[in-house]
């Protein structure tokens, strides 16, 4: 997946399947469109069903890059979709967890992922997030371990 060198990369480890992902979806584009000339955005689709590139885009209405790596998941330390991940300019993890309290999205004052590319542009320190942020919800990607 080609990303830019001098840019972060923000990683939306996504199932179609999995309804707490698509429930999302119209914030994780709300974010591509506020940042998408700072950042370098791509989905990861992680389920056993096969999917195209175009299908996802099309589906989802989305023209970001579409990826079926699964060991991505596994080297973020991604266990379950819906997942951020924001990798910074030189592409070390700087956020992975969800992207709100809220399954929908709408708790403002649980935006983690906001709130995560906020500091990492306010180069301000990292905001300390509670549980919520970092114990993923949603579907358990196939053959997980984690609990």
């Amino acid at each position: 997946m080609p990303v830019a060198d001098n840019k972060p990369v923000f990683l939306h480890f996504f199932n179609p399947d999995c309804p707490c992902s698509r429930f999302n979806i119209p914030y994780f584009k709300s974010l591509v469109r506020k940042y998408n000339d700072k950042i370098s955005f791509a989905i990861v689709v992680l389920n056993n069903q096969a999917y195209t590139a175009k299908e996802i885009q099309n589906k989802f209405d989305l023209s970001v890059p579409v990826s079926f790596d699964s060991t991505l998941a596994a080297a973020c330390g991604v266990y379950s979709t819906p997942q951020a991940v924001l990798l910074d300019a030189n592409h070390r993890l700087y956020y992975r967890g969800n992207y709100n309290k809220s399954r929908y999205c709408s708790d403002s004052r649980s935006n983690y992922a906001q709130m995560a590319i906020d500091s990492l542009f306010g180069n301000i320190p990292r905001p300390v997030f509670a549980s919520y942020a970092l114990k993923a919800y949603g579907c358990q990607l196939p053959g997980c371990t984690q609990k």
